[in-house]
């Protein structure tokens, strides 16, 4: 099975083949202010899952002092949506944004990460496994 990602003005798109190997919504602020949202969904792939992405990308760069690694963000250059991302420890995978699968469903996310930061108003599936 393939997926297409795509930003809000459809210019930025990743396609990958297969199935997430992490599917996890997550409550840290970190994802938060990413998504402007009450969470972030992030959904992670095998590097080598990538078929096709996207020239017209920027990219957001930092250390993260929490967790201790470095992150590359790459955001659409029009419409400013955050696409997918590296983490420095998991270099065998990409995340991916989860909302930006809009032309197939996701499974229910495996992990909900972070949960003590979560919205008393936000609940999820009981099959969501709760990790901090």
């Amino acid at each position: 099975m393939q997926r297409v990602a795509q930003c809000c003005c459809k210019k930025s798109s990743i396609r990958v083949s297969g199935s997430p190997d992490i599917h996890t919504v997550c409550h840290c602020d970190n994802c938060k202010q990413r998504t402007g949202s009450a969470f972030g969904i992030s959904v992670y792939f095998k590097i080598d899952s990538i078929i096709e992405r996207t020239e017209n990308l920027n990219v957001y760069r930092f250390h993260h002092e929490a967790k201790n690694h470095d992150q590359e963000r790459y955001f659409c250059s029009v419409c400013g949506t955050t696409l997918y991302w590296t983490i420095s420890s998991m270099p065998n995978l990409i995340g991916i944004a989860g909302g930006c699968f809009t032309d197939q469903s996701l499974p229910i996310p495996g992990f909900s990460a972070n949960s003590s930061s979560k919205y008393s108003w936000v609940s999820l599936p009981s099959e969501c496994k709760i990790v901090e």
